[in-house]
């Protein structure tokens, strides 16, 4: 299992709720997402799929769970991406706030299948 880090490095909190919930200790490949907004995104978006050296084999047969960037352009940017890569939608991570604390940290929520949204929406069409 293949985690790609768009986002913040993990803290070994984060890192345990990950192998509790996926049933694994996944490989973490970090590829921050840090876009210049002066700039047309579809250039920065391939300088980043760069520092992820994964094989076409890869991309299509390993199970990976995508820890998206906060900004939702480039989280949409690395959706298509990924979809056109794998051939489907990749399972991500929901990070949330801890209420209270200060400086803020995050937990991981759950992670979150959009291969099978993506598949129920489609029984939606009529």
């Amino acid at each position: 299992m293949i985690l790609i880090n768009f986002a913040h490095p993990f803290t070994q909190e984060q890192l345990d709720s990950i192998k509790r919930l996926a049933g694994e200790t996944p490989r973490i490949i970090s590829a921050p997402a840090q876009f210049d907004v002066s700039y047309p995104f579809p250039p920065q978006l391939d300088a980043l799929m760069e520092k992820i050296s994964l094989s076409s084999q890869e991309w299509q047969t390993e199970p990976i769970i995508v820890n998206l960037p906060s900004l939702s352009a480039i989280a949409a940017l690395v959706l298509a991406e990924l979809h056109g890569r794998m051939g489907y939608f990749p399972s991500i991570l929901r990070i949330s706030p801890v209420k209270d604390t200060t400086p803020t940290q995050f937990k991981v929520e759950e992670i979150l299948d959009l291969k099978n949204v993506r598949d129920r929406a489609r029984e939606k069409r009529k």
